[in-house]
């Protein structure tokens, strides 16, 4: 219950400050896709499943609110979560400059991702060097912001984590 209330909080958070705060900070048309950043960093902490619920119900909110295509941010983040999680498994020794590199290049995959989807479905009426500006763009600002926001989220993670109560 405890776990499903703190990841009910940073999504709301997440969201609310990707719309109020981050919604007129557009640079060469990209914005910070927080939502990606707080999978990736569940993902990371968490492995594949806590990730991948993470990311759909991120995605799903991120959906509704933004008054997107229902669904493909969903999809997306579920995904990411999942492979991100999977990844984690693989990490030997982990360094300070990772979770930096993972939001980074989760990012941009995860844009391109979702905007190939999004192409398919017709959704999409970009050009392709405009979509990979924008993900490269996304990339660096997510990654510019995991090193305020991953200390914080690392935190709510590990604190809302069940603990072993031990009785005599």
């Amino acid at each position: 219950m405890r776990r499903a209330l703190s990841l009910a909080a940073v999504i709301l958070t997440a969201l609310l400050l990707q719309t109020t705060v981050f919604g007129d900070v557009k640079l060469l048309g990209a914005r910070p896709e927080l939502m990606y950043l707080v999978t990736i960093v569940f993902a990371l902490i968490d492995g594949p499943a806590s990730g991948a619920v993470a990311g759909f119900a991120g995605g799903m909110a991120q959906d509704f609110l933004m008054n997107e295509p229902k669904g493909i941010t969903a999809l997306t983040l579920t995904l990411l979560g999942y492979v991100v999680g999977l990844a984690r498994q693989y990490i030997v020794s982990p360094t300070p400059v990772l979770p930096v590199l993972l939001v980074a290049g989760g990012t941009f995959l995860g844009v391109l991702f979702n905007r190939l989807v999004a192409f398919l479905l017709g959704q999409l009426d970009t050009g392709t060097v405009y979509t990979l500006q924008v993900a490269g763009l996304s990339a660096l600002y997510n990654a510019v912001l995991t090193p305020i926001l991953y200390p914080v989220l690392r935190r709510v993670v590990e604190g809302s984590r069940s603990r072993k109560v031990v009785r005599w």
